[in-house]
């Protein structure tokens, strides 16, 4: 199965959207959403945006004629990423949330909201891109991507950088976490790993929601669908310790978390436990791998000697995730569990 975005120009009268959704359906695709991204033309037609699954076997062409047999022009036609099927309002949300945390960040944000990319304005060429200008505050950038933009979609854009200079004019009340690092899984997706805040609880407790009893109980010993108010807030600011989040790539849902608790770090030898969690739609893909090792790099930061965790005592795959991290852990299956050993190699040690 495929995914194609295709922008078609239909008449702004009744019945001409079913007559478009029967047409691609003749066809055997499906269309998956639909949206306008273009202003009212002299014609009276508007540019609606329409994500469509092309089963393997069927040429993407025929979508082009699908909307010719119902008159309605086809604009655009490209192959589209299955990161793309969020909803249009809660994106732009996230990434209103987004700016309103980093007023830096805009620029990124901009071009995540219009599925374009931050191109380098001094390039002397930039074949097969449409471009367009964004000034943010002193600085001058540049937006590109495969087809043309809207003054719909650059209204959108400019709403956002608005909120970006207003938050900027206002004195921050303390430094706001950043979207530190981005990361490419196996599968070409891309995720934010960032520093958990308190102010994530609602983002981890619908990542917890979401993820199947299997995965609830394999972190939490048990599959409750819902933590509680102080369980989550200790999972997003553990006491003495850290955690991580991994974010969609428009920041608006959390797909992972792993979290590291100190214990006694006056100890000789001092440790810490952690914790993973990963949405089973985003297992297999390196997130976990990714995530232990940043808390492991974390855990040595801070000192720390060994991590330790329990798990069920049927769970395997932990172990493994472990060693892929390049950790080597030791386990002791007690009363129904297994407790994981993690040695890692402090500063001082490696000194």
């Amino acid at each position: 199965m495929a995914l194609w975005r295709v922008h078609v120009e239909l008449e702004d009268r009744p019945g001409r959207l079913g007559e478009l959704a029967a047409a691609v359906g003749a066809t055997g695709c499906n269309i998956l959403s639909v949206h306008v991204v273009g202003e009212p033309s002299d014609r009276g037609s508007v540019t609606d945006e329409l994500l469509v699954r092309v089963p393997e076997g069927i040429d993407p062409s025929v979508l082009i004629m699908a909307a010719a047999r119902v008159k309605a022009p086809c604009t655009l036609h490209v192959p589209a990423d299955a990161t793309e099927l969020s909803d249009p309002v809660t994106t732009a949300l996230a990434l209103a949330r987004m700016v309103a945390a980093d007023p830096g960040s805009a620029p990124r944000a901009v071009a995540t909201l219009l599925h374009a990319r931050l191109v380098d304005p001094t390039a002397a060429r930039l074949p097969d891109l449409h471009t367009h200008p964004l000034r943010v505050g002193a600085q001058h950038l540049l937006l590109g991507r495969a087809w043309p933009f809207t003054a719909t979609e650059l209204s959108r854009a400019a709403a956002l950088l608005e909120l970006a200079t207003q938050l900027a004019l206002a004195a921050p009340a303390s430094e706001p976490p950043s979207l530190d690092t981005r990361l490419l899984l196996r599968d070409g997706s891309e995720v934010l790993l960032r520093e958990a805040v308190p102010s994530d609880v609602p983002l981890v407790d619908a990542l917890h929601a979401r993820c199947s009893p299997t995965s609830r109980h394999a972190r939490f010993l048990s599959p409750i669908p819902r933590l509680d108010p102080d369980q989550l807030r200790s999972l997003v600011d553990p006491a003495g310790g850290r955690a991580v989040l991994a974010l969609t790539r428009d920041g608006g849902s959390a797909v992972g978390l792993a979290d590291l608790r100190l214990v006694d770090p006056s100890s000789a030898t001092p440790s810490a436990t952690f914790g993973v969690l990963v949405e089973d739609a985003w297992q297999h893909r390196g997130l976990g791998t990714a995530l232990v090792r940043r808390v492991a790099e974390t855990a040595e930061e801070l000192g720390m000697s060994e991590l330790t965790g329990t798990v069920p005592a049927d769970e395997v795959r932990i172990t493994r995730l472990l060693r892929r991290a390049g950790l080597r852990p030791t386990a002791v299956l007690a009363d129904g569990t297994l407790r994981l050993n993690v040695p890692l190699e402090t500063p001082a040690a490696m000194a």
